[in-house]
């Protein structure tokens, strides 16, 4: 029987900041409205309610030592490590992110040299076709890296990646902004590499989309609701009842979409692992996937989730569940042999892409 070849992931690794940022840490914030007025709401209460609709009791702050490239050097080496191959074999290095290397003491952006240059310089590997280039695509940009990078093996160009997704979302957010209490720091990498198969295994399909003509700006870069504060930093802000709108309607069509370019349906779906910004939003998407299957019984066991003790570290959120995943440290969920995984993202832009994995 011919053997063809395909995508699949023989490593992972990924960084999680010591630095543990309990809900209590907000307390003692002065919460602005978009308008500039201060709300009327106790602290508690804000922090009760984003608890309650987030389901975020802390998140991961990046030491002030540390930048994203640092971040996602240690995922990679972590991912090098367990898949035990040669950093020189490596043909690509592609780094998901958004905002560059933010230092603590300054908030600008800084992408030059672009930071899959910085990772590979920060890794020592000298061989000068290991291709290195950064991939930003909103939150869905390391699973936007994964399909790009799947183009390459597929084509011959290339045999093994290295894919990583790393972000300092604390540094970009402002503490005047209820919103800045979803967002946390991380790091995720993954080894891809082409394997003959004489079935279909590892990435089997993938779907995307980008709505710009009325979403395009329902995350944007903004200056501070503190309207006492002239300084000129811009930080992160979101209109987080579109966007929740946006993600409950839109993600399940291209779930589903990629299971029919699959050749597969929800009944053969072990796994969802889906971006973390929101847990209610999440178990809504989850709940509308099914619905598009004419199905009500959701298994409790299909969806893990992460946001409660780690937050929305945008990028870095499915390579590092996917981590936990195969190194066994996602609360007794398990990682096996022929398991259909669907990984799906979605985030600025609007971005959304799904992919379908099986489990070799």
């Amino acid at each position: 029987m011919k053997n063809d070849n395909y995508s699949v992931i023989v490593g992972t690794g990924c960084y999680i900041p010591t630095e543990k940022v309990f809900n209590s840490h907000f307390l003692k914030n002065e919460f602005y409205d978009s308008d500039g007025s201060q709300f009327e709401k106790s602290n508690d209460e804000i922090v009760n309610k984003l608890k309650e609709i987030t389901g975020i009791t802390e998140r991961r702050y990046a030491s002030d030592d540390l930048v994203t490239s640092d971040i996602a050097a240690y995922a990679a080496r972590d991912a090098i490590d367990s898949s035990e191959i040669d950093p020189e074999s490596l043909d690509y290095i592609v780094v998901a992110h958004n905002f560059g290397d933010v230092r603590a003491d300054n908030k600008r952006s800084d992408f030059v040299p672009s930071l899959a240059a910085r990772v590979k310089h920060k890794l020592g590997i000298k061989n000068p076709r290991t291709i290195a280039y950064d991939l930003p695509f909103g939150c869905p940009g390391w699973l936007q890296a994964v399909i790009q990078v799947n183009y390459f093996l597929k084509s011959g160009d290339a045999k093994r990646a290295l894919v990583i997704g790393s972000e300092t979302l604390s540094r970009i957010s402002d503490p005047h902004d209820r919103d800045s209490m979803i967002y946390a720091d991380g790091a995720g990498a993954t080894i891809i590499e082409t394997v003959p198969s004489d079935k279909p295994v590892g990435i089997l399909s993938h779907a995307v989309r980008s709505d710009t003509i009325d979403h395009a700006y329902m995350l944007w870069m903004g200056k501070t609701y503190n309207s006492a504060n002239n300084n000129s930093e811009l930080y992160l802000k979101m209109n987080g009842h579109k966007l929740y709108t946006y993600a409950i309607t839109t993600v399940p069509l291209v779930v589903k979409e990629s299971l029919e370019k699959a050749g597969l349906s929800l009944d053969d779906v072990s796994m969802v692992l889906i971006h973390q910004a929101n847990a209610k939003m999440d178990e809504v998407i989850l709940r509308r996937i099914f619905k598009l299957y004419g199905k009500k019984d959701i298994p409790g066991d299909i969806m893990p989730m992460t946001i409660a003790e780690l937050g929305n570290t945008s990028v870095a959120t499915l390579p590092t569940l996917l981590d936990k995943l195969y190194k066994n440290k996602l609360n007794g969920y398990q990682s096996k042999s022929g398991q259909i995984i669907v990984f799906a993202s979605v985030g600025a832009g609007m971005n959304i892409n799904s992919v379908v994995y099986r489990t070799p």
